[in-house]
């Protein structure tokens, strides 16, 4: 088990940066410019890392138009799938180019193998990482072959049960995989807030002893913001230059503006999220002086009993702590007391 994972020698997990991941997928629209300003625009927003997705559509499917091939209903409704993935993969061709331009930019980027060939391909790029998509984690077969390579493992989780998690995690483990982080993952798109379910993000850390995340095709940012808040370690979503532009992902994108927003308030979520202290901040401090203490809010004599009248809880801090009011009550004033004089012990017998 381990509790972080290493990314081109950067830490990744509770107590380290948020891990920001931009999925390009087919927000390129096969247009290899669009696929590098994409990447110019993730550096810009800040984004840690790219990721993209290796395979062909005859590395996924078959070319048939046989009813089991076809989309039934959702966003890709009625699209054979040979055609789906044909207009959405990233040509290999330009991957390795991407790599260097991310690296050149600072920015880590890999990729979600499909198949044993992409992972060979992958691995002659020498990328920092591999992830797992949620419809590969029953591919044992391939998860095993991804952990043979000694690379860090980012599963996603979508659509699997426990007792499916557990066996990916297992056949990653038992062929070497060190380094393993679950994401929290539902695999609709658009998925719908109320199904994200995001206290499982601290589960699958406990239950596995693994770093954890959040890949977010929900619209907008309020959720991988929330992710931050329960325990999310990396954060993945997709970035496209326009929702209404076509394509088979850009409708559950954001948009550079968007995701900027949602690196912004995830930094400024991990900074407040802090750790457990009770101690009082330094920027507290100073306020300190408006809580509130006892004064004598009447002129008193010496000899004068103090009452409910005389004496009161009231802003600022420099008489006695409200707590003494009941022993105060019924004894004197040990002389002359001024309206507005912050208590003390020495005014009282």
């Amino acid at each position: 088990m381990n509790g972080h994972l290493e990314i081109n020698g950067r830490l990744i997990g509770p107590g380290f940066p948020i891990y920001i991941v931009a999925e390009l997928s087919a927000n390129h629209n096969q247009n290899f410019d669009q696929a590098v300003s994409l990447i110019y625009a993730a550096k810009k927003v800040d984004a840690d890392a790219i990721k993209l997705q290796t395979y062909t559509p005859d590395t996924l499917t078959l070319r048939s138009d046989k009813e089991h091939f076809r989309v039934g209903d959702g966003l890709w409704a009625g699209r054979t799938l040979y055609d789906l993935y044909d207009a959405a993969y990233t040509p290999w061709e330009w991957q390795p180019e991407l790599k260097a331009i991310a690296n050149g930019l600072g920015m880590d980027l890999f990729s979600t193998p499909f198949d044993t060939t992409a992972v060979e391909f992958l691995e002659r790029m020498d990328v920092p990482a591999h992830k797992v998509a949620s419809f590969e984690i029953v591919d044992l077969p391939l998860i095993r072959r991804i952990a043979q390579t000694g690379k860090p493992m980012i599963i996603s989780t979508g659509m699997a049960t426990l007792a499916e998690i557990d066996e990916a995690v297992r056949t990653a483990r038992e062929a070497g995989a060190m380094q393993i982080a679950l994401l929290k993952c539902n695999s609709a798109y658009p998925a719908p807030p109320e199904e994200m379910h995001l206290h499982t993000i601290a589960h699958l850390a406990a239950t596995f002893g693994v770093v954890a995340g959040l890949s977010d095709h929900t619209l907008g940012s309020a959720v991988p913001i929330a992710a931050v808040a329960l325990g999310a370690c990396i954060i993945e979503k997709h970035l496209a230059f326009s929702r209404e532009a076509p394509g088979p992902d850009n409708a559950f994108s954001l948009e550079p503006a968007e995701f900027r927003e949602m690196v912004n308030a995830i930094r400024i979520a991990e900074k407040a999220l802090g750790e457990v202290r009770y101690e009082v901040t330094r920027q507290e401090a100073a306020s300190r002086v408006f809580r509130r203490s006892l004064f004598v809010v009447e002129d008193m004599k010496a000899g004068d009993t103090f009452t409910a009248k005389t004496v009161r809880s009231i802003r600022p801090s420099y008489g006695l702590s409200p707590k003494h009011l009941p022993e105060v009550l019924g004894m004197r004033a040990a002389k002359d007391i001024e309206r507005g004089t912050p208590l003390k012990w020495d005014l009282v017998i």
